[in-house]
């Protein structure tokens, strides 16, 4: 067995492919009517779905996990966030952890938690 893929819910599904593509770098593989599978195994599941086969809410920034992303380059990152998007709400800014890794979190429209840090 193996991990596939990994989903997240989102509101709008066009809005957030803009933010993973113009961000990250992410790009459409298929579209399946509400389910939207990116590269790197990214799957971006509209919330009326997601309430219809689960029968449950969403619960945006439920804080209980995080997408990780790696770049070299912090700084040029951080830049690109705010010029893109400059009411992004941020969990942390830009800070060096004890170890020596720089990260930045923040949360995309839909409060899905997101850490860009420096490679480990």
């Amino acid at each position: 067995m193996k991990l596939k893929n990994f989903l997240i819910v989102v509101s709008d599904i066009n809005r957030s492919l803009d933010f993973y593509r113009e961000l990250f770098g992410l790009q459409m593989v298929v579209d399946l009517d509400g389910n939207m599978i990116l590269t790197d195994g990214l799957v971006l599941q509209d919330a009326s779905i997601w309430q219809r086969f689960t029968d449950r809410p969403v619960q945006q920034k439920s804080n209980s996990c995080e997408l990780y992303f790696e770049h070299a380059d912090i700084d040029e990152f951080i830049a690109r966030l705010e010029a893109y998007y400059p009411e992004v709400e941020y969990v942390n800014r830009k800070m060096t952890h004890s170890w020596g890794q720089t990260v930045v979190r923040f949360f995309d429209y839909d409060g899905n938690l997101i850490e860009v840090g420096t490679p480990v």
